[in-house]
């Protein structure tokens, strides 16, 4: 026996050792890249017991192929602003991975986009989408432009000169891009607009998210925050734990925030904290949703203004003093890393019981670790995140066959979708003895659906 755990130990190490010299490749051939950097951390140092037990991953390079993107691409985009001058803003889109189907992923319109950025996001849709069940590879883009501020006439000038670029890569079979920080239904209608003028034809299949009257999908819009709740119940479930009667703080103002909130509430919980960039609002009543909805979705304002329709409500400058309201459940839907390491020890100090990430990458690996090592349920947002591309992928499959669900259709598809991500999620972490391990699962759970279809399809 002692022979035994000798060698499992010896193959261990190993193994972390081969691991370590790929990412060090990845930082040495991606410089600066912090964003990339950890994403890749993550999911690799969560591979060691699957890569341990399954040779054939190191033997076929799998984890230096699926580092490196299918394709980058990166373009200008000059566009006019209301006062005649040209501006010049810079796009991205990777196409990552088309082992299981064609790229799918979001673009993101913010100024912190980089390719650094567009890259961890790509990189985290291959997992994510092989999580679904559905025939979709990883993608992602974005650009470095700045939508607050700007007139319908300025966004639909950038949108339209941003597609004639991108047009040229994607298709309904090769490449379909949906929404994501700062691409909302109004960009998406510029995008397909254009799209459609160049392309001379009707393809309602290139880009999902789109309005219902034109080929969207009834659900897609509240299905990322939605699923991140359906996902988080499924956690609390397992636990004799629920959303009802619960305190929740979702971070946070738009389209995945918004609709966290409302099935939040729909289960019994009471929502009393949200945030836009700027800053958060604390209504320890509960957050009146019908007014962040029309502050955000219609009059594209601050969430500061709601204090002007809520006195009782308090507003306080800077996002990370939300992670400090006393809360049971609380889910992170802004943006990457605004969750770190003293944020978590303060949800932890304040007895938080649930951790579901509907934003990309919301939690630092400090933060994580803390989490963990407190025993918080942890939704990773690989799999708590996932509702949105899964009803993209739903949207999808009605415009090929030129058919419409019901919202109801779509919303109990979603929830199936999500209780099979959890599940095979928790069957992989019980399979290499981390039980109750969300983010080891769900990162085995899709890379090693990923990893067998690049094996089959030979070293492309």
């Amino acid at each position: 026996m002692a022979i035994l755990v000798k060698t499992e130990q010896a193959e261990v190490t190993i193994v972390k050792e081969y691991v370590n010299d790929v990412f060090e490749q990845v930082k040495k051939r991606n410089p600066n890249e912090v964003e990339f950097h950890q994403a890749v951390k993550e999911v690799f140092d969560s591979l060691i017991p699957v890569l341990t037990k399954n040779t054939k991953y190191i033997h076929h390079g799998i984890l230096e192929r699926i580092v490196e993107p299918e394709r980058m691409i990166s373009f200008r985009v000059p566009w006019v602003d209301d006062q005649g001058n040209v501006k010049v803003n810079r796009g991205f889109r990777v196409q990552y991975n088309s082992a299981i189907g064609p790229y799918k992923g979001g673009l993101r319109f913010h100024p912190s986009v980089n390719a650094s950025i567009i890259k961890f996001l790509g990189f985290e849709q291959i997992f994510k989408n092989a999580l679904t069940g559905q025939p979709i590879g990883g993608g992602k883009g974005g650009a470095d432009f700045d939508p607050k501020g700007k007139s319908d006439g300025e966004i639909m000038r950038f949108t339209q000169s941003f597609m004639t670029e991108l047009s040229k890569y994607i298709g309904p079979d090769t490449d379909i891009p949906a929404g994501d920080i700062g691409v909302g239904a109004r960009e998406i209608g510029y995008l397909f607009g254009q799209y459609k003028k160049i392309r001379g034809g009707y393809e309602a299949g290139v880009l999902t998210g789109k309005g219902v009257g034109y080929g969207g999908s009834l659900g897609r819009k509240e299905a990322t925050g939605y699923g991140t709740v359906y996902f988080v119940d499924e956690m609390l479930k397992d636990k004799g734990l629920s959303f009802s009667g619960s305190t929740v703080i979702v971070s946070g103002s738009g389209n995945v925030s918004i609709y966290a909130i409302e099935k939040a509430v729909q289960l019994g919980a009471k929502v009393v904290a949200c945030s836009d960039s700027s800053g958060y609002i604390y209504d320890k009543n509960g957050i009146n949703l019908d007014t962040v909805k029309q502050l955000k979705e219609v009059e594209y304002k601050r969430i500061s203004e709601y204090v002007n329709h809520h006195p009782e409500a308090e507003y306080h400058e800077g996002c990370a003093g939300i992670w400090s309201i006393p809360c049971d459940i609380a889910l992170p839907c802004a943006t990457q890393n605004e969750i770190d390491e003293a944020a978590a020890k303060q949800l932890v100090a304040n007895n938080v019981k649930a951790i579901g990430e509907g934003a990309n990458m919301p939690s630092t690996l400090e933060a994580i670790s803390v989490f963990l090592e407190n025993d918080v349920l942890f939704g990773p947002a690989k799999a708590a995140n996932a509702g949105g591309v899964s009803v993209s992928a739903l949207e999808m499959a009605q415009n090929s066959g030129r058919i419409s669900w019901s919202f109801e259709d779509v919303d109990n598809k979603l929830q199936e979708i999500m209780k099979d991500i959890y599940e095979s999620s928790k069957r992989s972490a019980a399979e290499y003895d981390v039980p109750g391990n969300f983010i080891v699962g769900a990162n085995i759970s899709g890379f090693t659906k990923v990893a067998d279809a690049m094996i089959s399809q030979g070293v492309i």
